[in-house]
């Protein structure tokens, strides 16, 4: 096999149905190339790990014959997403993105066991050209921010709400849907007291919009967003300053929403001018506000549901795109929430 040849993956897959619903699928992938087949493993095998681990499979393998042991969608799923990973290691898998082609194999067996055709995909004009949906809630939130001037996310930590939708304004920004993207954030510690933070405003809230800077490094690149700093196009509004302005031609972001009042979040709502687009972000399971005092995204979800023009789209655990543990960390601290509010 010539050097930087791209090898196929290998056509003879044998299955051996065991007992009850769990099979082995047996596969040899051709031709042979241990640089291709190391990628595919990982070091230590630790890629053929996490595959076991977040499909219920097992795995083993001698050399370039795979075994794969589990329920029969699981297994064949596994084997796909092998297959796949196979065709594109003539690099080494980085952890991330393997995790985000384990997501796409979990949610392909979904919708096909489900049998309905995912929704059309959005396509984004950002530097990640691998940027889209994962999940079919994120397409239809993707979808949501496309066609309302008022969107929320609402969802458990890791999901792309904020990330998307940053996704989206530089979309906007891109092919000058807008003038100008407002991130803007409630300054609430998360259960500390941090004190006065030195410097001046802008310096002053940057460690509370550091996840909204962290999406705009990886979609616009760190030079452009300096530019686009100093040109106006991107603006930090502390949301408390935000009171009296009319944000025309704009698209606006609130991150973190479960910590504004509902008086702020009425605020900000009615801050929206001509030409502008408004996404608001939160989980509303770590609301951080004093006890007592009511979150404005739970209020807001209550009374603006139904409301012509305005979409809302809601999270799970199933839609978490960070390491497995954080999707079951999710559905632990739900079920342990529901046990607690439950009559014994």
């Amino acid at each position: 096999m010539r050097a930087g040849t791209r090898p196929a993956p290998g056509e003879r897959t044998i299955r051996a149905v065991l007992h009850g619903p769990r099979v082995i699928l047996r596969h040899h992938f051709e031709p042979v190339d241990n640089t291709f087949l190391a990628n595919l493993c990982g070091a230590l095998d630790e890629h053929l790990r996490t595959i076991e681990i977040a499909l219920d499979v097992r795995v083993t393998r001698r050399e370039a014959h795979f075994a794969i042991e589990g329920e029969r969608p699981a297994a064949e799923r596994a084997l796909a997403l092998l297959q796949s990973l196979y065709e594109r290691a003539a690099r080494p898998i980085a952890a991330e993105a393997l995790q985000l082609a384990l997501v796409e194999a979990r949610v392909a067996g979904e919708v096909a066991a489900a049998g309905g055709p995912r929704e059309r995909e959005i396509v984004l004009h950002t530097r990640r050209a691998d940027l889209r949906g994962r999940t079919p809630n994120q397409v239809r939130y993707l979808h949501n921010i496309l066609e309302h001037d008022v969107s929320f996310g609402i969802g458990p930590a890791g999901t792309g709400k904020t990330y998307l939708a940053v996704a989206c304004a530089v979309d906007a920004l891109e092919r000058s849907a807008v003038q100008r993207i407002v991130l803007t954030r409630p300054a609430v510690e998360a259960g500390e007291r941090l004190g006065f933070l030195p410097g001046d405003l802008a310096q002053k809230v940057d460690p509370y919009l550091r996840p909204l800077y962290d999406a705009l490094y990886d979609l616009m690149g760190f030079d452009r967003v300096t530019s686009a700093f100093e040109k106006g196009a991107l603006e930090i509004a502390p949301l408390a300053f935000m009171r009296g302005r009319t944000l025309n031609h704009s698209f606006v972001i609130l991150d973190e929403a479960q910590n504004t009042t509902p008086e702020q979040m009425k605020m900000f709502l009615t801050r929206i001018g001509f030409g502008s687009r408004a996404v608001i972000t939160g989980d509303v399971s770590q609301v951080d506000l004093p006890r007592g005092t009511a979150s404005g995204l739970i209020d807001a979800e209550r009374v603006l549901d139904g409301v012509r023009g305005i979409a809302i789209s809601r999270f799970t655990a199933a839609d978490v795109v960070r390491h497995p543990l954080v999707a079951r960390i999710v559905e632990a601290y739900d079920a342990a929430k529901q046990k607690k509010a439950s009559p014994a």
